[in-house]
């Protein structure tokens, strides 16, 4: 499991667990993917029948734009490297997580698994997605010259807990939770966000995604990447307005329309997947309630990312 202490890895880990299954995590304390010799020795000592790639350098608009060449660089290197090291350990299965950031910027809604590739990127976050797309193709293609069972997920936007809440690096909806908790708890009056609101997004619980990737690595075989998503949308000003209500805030939101939007709208088609047998079953006010729950929580401890 790489990447097994992030958001993805961490909640995908425990549903395998929970299964009877054996899990080896790995993050960057037991082997830097980014070593192509030493990704190479462990995979081939570990000796897995089933690699689980959630490992990837992550943020949001601002941090894509800051970042480009280590979001591209990075990401690279280590979904190469992995896969390098499970074709020559002999490793049967892997699961490539990606990301729906991979579709045309203005793609046709909702998104069906065609439509990559058929269209230019949202430029904000372009060096993500190039890095997540070659991930794609490098599945494909040692499906083609190997043989091997190996598949690509792409989840559509995950929370839930042990997200990152670092308001330079984060995503949307964790950096609304911190945002409206910090105000909150000072009493503020007003709280300014990037952009115009207007943009539509899905959002999937990690949990939900974990049930997915089970389901997945038993049941599909396709050289397809498949979509992970909960086939809703709604407008960040509308999320921005859940976020708050639950985590206490009753001050105004005021919107920075100098800031970017991002892709104007993203929801991913995901009957294939549903087809296999699973669909989400945590609303998403159900979900913001929880994380908002486990940040108090964890944050109390000092155990959150930010």
């Amino acid at each position: 499991m790489a990447g097994a202490t992030g958001l993805a890895g961490s909640a995908i880990a425990k549903a395998f667990e929970s299964k009877g299954q054996s899990v080896i995590g790995i993050n960057r304390s037991v082997v830097d993917l980014k070593d192509a010799k030493a990704t190479e020795h462990f995979i081939a000592q570990a000796k897995p029948s089933l690699i689980i790639d959630a490992a990837a350098k992550v943020g949001g608009i601002g941090a894509n734009n800051s970042f480009p060449v280590e979001f591209l660089t990075d990401n690279l290197a280590m979904q190469s490297n992995l896969m390098s090291a499970a074709h020559k350990a002999g490793v049967p299965n892997f699961v490539f997580l990606g990301s729906s950031c991979i579709y045309p910027r203005d793609c046709a809604q909702p998104i069906k698994e065609e439509y990559l590739m058929t269209g230019p990127l949202e430029k904000t976050n372009s060096a993500y997605a190039i890095a997540k797309i070659a991930g794609i193709e490098l599945i494909d293609s040692y499906r083609k010259e190997y043989g091997a069972r190996w598949i690509s997920l792409m989840p559509t936007n995950l929370y839930g807990p042990r997200d990152n809440f670092d308001l330079t690096t984060s995503h949307v909806l964790p950096a609304f939770i911190r945002r409206f908790i910090e105000a909150a708890e000072i009493g503020a009056d007003k709280v300014t966000l990037w952009g115009s609101g207007m943009p539509l997004r899905e959002f999937l619980h990690v949990d939900d995604l974990a049930q997915a990737v089970l389901v997945a690595s038993e049941k599909y075989d396709s050289n397809l990447q498949l979509n992970v998503g909960s086939g809703e949308d709604l407008s960040i000003k509308d999320l921005a307005e859940k976020v708050a209500a639950a985590a206490g805030f009753t001050g105004k939101i005021e919107w920075d329309s100098s800031k970017p939007n991002g892709t104007p709208r993203k929801v991913l088609e995901v009957s294939r997947i549903k087809a296999l047998g699973w669909k989400p079953t945590i609303t998403l006010d159900e979900g913001v309630a929880s994380t908002i729950a486990w940040y108090k929580e964890a944050n109390a401890r000092g155990e959150v990312r930010k």
